[in-house]
Formats: C-alpha cells, sequence, structure tokens
C-alpha cells in the first residue's frame, strides 16, 4: 500500500531529536537482534553531524517525519577510494519508521537522493556508512 509522502530538504527548523527518534525507530528491530548498528544508537549529535556531511532529506506523512536519508558528495580525504571519485555520491543514515517501511516511503527517499547528486554532477551512487 502506498502512502502519501512527501520528500523535501532538511531545514535547519527541522527538530533533530525528532529524526533521531525516527532514526532508532527504523532500526530497533535490528538492535533486538543485537545488531548493533550506528543508527540504533547515534547521538542527537550524531545525526546533526551526519546531516552536515551532505544533504539531508526527510519524508513527510500524516503531519511528522518518517523517514530521512543524507546524499553525500564526493569526499577526497576518504579512506575509500571509491568515495574520492569526482562523481561519486554516496547515500547513508537512511531510514523509514517501521510502520512506513513497504509503503514507498523509501522509494521517494531514494528518488529524491538520486535526483539531488544527478544534478550535481553525480554519476555513480555507492551506499556508505556515514561518519560525521
Amino acid at each position: 500500500m502506498a502512502i502519501s509522502a512527501t520528500v523535501r530538504s532538511l531545514s535547519i527548523l527541522d527538530d533533530m531529536t525528532a529524526l533521531t527518534d525516527v532514526i532508532h525507530a527504523a532500526y530497533a528491530k535490528r538492535a533486538a537482534n543485537n545488531l548493533r548498528y550506528w543508527a540504533s544508537h547515534q547521538t542527537i549529535d550524531d545525526t546533526a553531524g551526519r546531516v552536515k556531511s551532505g544533504h539531508g532529506l526527510v519524508a513527510e506523512a500524516e503531519g511528522r517525519i518518517v523517514g530521512t536519508l543524507t546524499v553525500r558528495p564526493p569526499k577526497s580525504d576518504s579512506e575509500v577510494a571509491l568515495y574520492r571519485e569526482p562523481t561519486t555520491w554516496t547515500l547513508c543514515q537512511f531510514a523509514v519508521l517501521p510502520e512506513f517501511q513497504g509503503s514507498g516511503v523509501g522509494r521517494r527517499l531514494h528518488d529524491a537522493a538520486l535526483e539531488h547528486a544527478w544534478s550535481n554532477g553525480g554519476r555513480v551512487i555507492a551506499l556508505a556508512a556515514c561518519r560525521a
């Protein structure tokens, strides 16, 4: 079932606590299975730092943020050679509230991230573990 969700750029007016809560909720099942993803326990400062490393996107539905994704430009000082390539952008901090997973919200975030990267010279997209 598709949910009507709007994807937009993160605003300085957005609540980092609420955004961090969305990320924690999205990764809670993994944490309950003893998988220790940083997203399952990151701090509000971690969330803000990760967003600052690129372009933050949020999905809104039912009057609240239900998902997020950060798309990052090439990083010339990255340890990973692929991430240093001038046309490689990375996706990280990808999270959708459990009750919205499978509804198309993640696809909308993904599509918006690709559009942002493409419009800024990106030609290769890689999934990455974010480091602020």
